[in-house]
């Protein structure tokens, strides 16, 4: 399944040629995609500037570019790599680039600018996976290439009304990237679905009054309701990915129960997932809110590469040319 046909690629000031670049590459060669090199340059300050402007700035874009061309030689023979450098905040660039060329996927290594060492993504990496329109793949700099096991994150919203289900299009997405990803690799999916009975702490307590065989058979209610969700699910995944995706992406599932945030990063730790393929899911009518909470506290325990996908609908408030 091809999924990508215009992907930009954030390169680092170093000029190392990463093994996100590799992802990259590989990607682009597999999807007969388009492959964009792009590094940002942030801008001097004045007071650094005034003394030898157009000097100064000249031989800093004389070394990113030669760390661009770098990046060109090592894709040559698979994929034709165009280079830009701009100038200006990161995030923002990437963003506008994005914007401007209608990109349909950043890919760009993970890693901290300043932030916890304990959390695998920087600020810069936590903005794109905020306001990026478009799916972000951050790689963790020490992470395999190949990929060895991808896992996908599915949900559905409790207070949808009987018969629908609105996160189905995201789900679906993210099952097509995440088994499209798999197939090419020829390696399995994981597809996981944490649930929780809600209210069932309390009715342990005994304050409710409630015998433990009750709470026992509402549990076990609550979770086959979510086990029929998800079989109805990927039911479908058959037709959207195609017989020959769905059977070589080897779905696997998984239901672990309690709080996504917690169970998620550990069944991944556990399965040494190399890459979740998940939705950030925005919440219209609450300024400044634009990714979920369950999402936002996934990924500060998350300790390996992600692909971030918005939902259908999700506006950016980056001006594409601000």
């Amino acid at each position: 399944m091809k999924r990508f046909k215009n992907i930009l690629y954030v390169a680092d000031a170093s000029g190392d040629v990463l093994g996100a670049f590799h992802h990259a590459v590989g990607l682009a060669d597999r999807n007969a995609a388009r492959l964009t090199v792009i590094l940002v340059m942030e801008r001097d300050p004045s007071s650094l500037t005034r003394r030898s402007p157009l000097k100064l700035r000249d031989l800093r874009i004389e070394a990113l570019q030669a760390a661009l061309d770098r990046h060109s030689r090592w894709a040559a023979g698979r994929v034709e790599v165009e280079t830009k450098i701009v100038e200006g905040k990161p995030f923002l660039e990437i963003i506008r680039e994005v914007l401007r060329n209608r990109r349909d996927l950043v890919i760009k290594s993970a890693g901290p600018d300043g932030g916890s060492v304990d959390w695998l993504f920087g600020s810069a990496d936590m903005h794109l996976l905020r306001k990026c329109p478009c799916p972000v793949w951050l790689i963790k700099a020490d992470g395999p290439a190949p990929l060895r096991r991808v896992m996908a994150c599915v949900d559905f919203d409790d207070f949808d009304p009987s018969g629908t289900d609105t996160a189905e299009p995201l789900n679906r997405t993210i099952l097509e990237m995440a088994g499209s990803l798999a197939a090419a690799e020829g390696i399995g999916c994981h597809v996981v679905h944490a649930w929780e009975a809600a209210g069932e702490a309390l009715m342990r307590s005994g304050r409710a009054g409630i015998h433990e065989a009750d709470v026992d058979a509402y549990v076990e209610e609550v979770r086959a309701e979510h086990r029929h969700w998800l079989q109805r699910l990927l039911g479908k995944a058959a037709d959207w990915m195609g017989a020959e995706t769905y059977a070589a992406a080897d779905l696997k599932i998984h239901l672990p129960k309690g709080k996504a945030a917690d169970v998620i990063p550990q069944l991944a730790e556990e399965l040494a997932i190399d890459l979740v393929v998940m939705g950030t899911v925005a919440r219209t009518g609450i300024p400044g809110l634009i990714i979920g909470n369950t999402a936002e506290n996934m990924l500060s325990r998350l300790k390996c590469s992600v692909l971030a996908v918005k939902p259908a609908g999700f506006r950016t408030p980056v001006e594409p040319n601000g």
